[in-house]
């Protein structure tokens, strides 16, 4: 397998794009291989890298079905009800507390 060409942050040739841009453009890879990879450079740990796809050979994105929204939509609640007192807290439940705020710290919100 050859090695794949490495670019700089921001100067990767016309043509390539990675994943996030693949899907802003409403794209997808659709089962290419990765074509190059760009490295951007991190104080104090590794480059950050991001793979490379031809845009040319990108498939558009499948259409969410009804089915798939109304379990993304299912799954997004149970996210955002909180087990201890069963209600929708507005807001993804933090998984450090396992429960809503005012469940979690119940002394506080008397204090206030």
């Amino acid at each position: 397998m050859a090695a794949l060409p490495v670019y700089t942050w921001r100067l990767a040739p016309e043509g390539l794009a990675t994943r996030r841009q693949l899907r802003a453009l409403g794209l997808r890879p659709g089962g290419q291989d990765v074509v190059a990879q760009v490295e951007r450079p991190r104080y104090r740990r590794g480059p950050l890298i991001a793979y490379l796809y031809r845009i040319d050979r990108a498939k558009p994105v499948r259409p969410l079905t009804l089915a798939k929204r109304t379990a993304l939509a299912k799954a997004n609640a149970a996210r955002r009800t909180c087990p201890q007192c069963l209600t929708d807290a507005g807001y993804v439940i933090p998984a450090v507390l396992g429960m809503c705020v005012p469940c979690a710290y119940p002394e506080e919100q008397c204090a206030a």
